[in-house]
């Protein structure tokens, strides 16, 4: 993940995931100074990089404003996508967030450290 804006949405997901916490969509975007469509196209490449590593999704930490504790619609398409199995999407969001939380504990960047049981099944 070379791209600037990819390494500094990242790194705000690291300190979530370190706080164990969550946030919503408008709330990250503000912290990040981008509009809504910058950070959905950022969380969806962070995705595409995170199942390709097979590390837990990052963008689970966001939730929509709407929808409780639950990422948006989008974030669900995209998980299946990639072939993750989101038929049950709390226990989906769930595993990923625990998967995330999990890594915050054993690892400096909880992003980027790969979790294999929480990859496309």
């Amino acid at each position: 993940m070379t791209d600037p804006a990819q390494t500094l949405l990242a790194v705000r997901l690291s300190a979530l995931a370190a706080a164990r916490q969550t946030i919503t969509y408008g709330d990250l975007a503000r912290d990040l100074g981008w509009r809504i469509g910058q950070l959905t196209a950022a969380l969806e490449a962070l995705m595409e990089a995170d199942a390709a590593a097979g590390r837990p999704l990052g963008a689970a930490l966001c939730k929509a404003r709407l929808a409780g504790e639950k990422p948006a619609p989008g974030f669900f398409a995209k998980a299946t996508s990639l072939g993750f199995d989101t038929t049950d999407p709390v226990a989906f969001v769930a595993q990923q967030r625990a998967g995330l939380f999990g890594a915050a504990v054993t690892s400096r960047d909880p992003v980027m450290a790969p979790r294999p049981d929480c990859g496309p099944h």
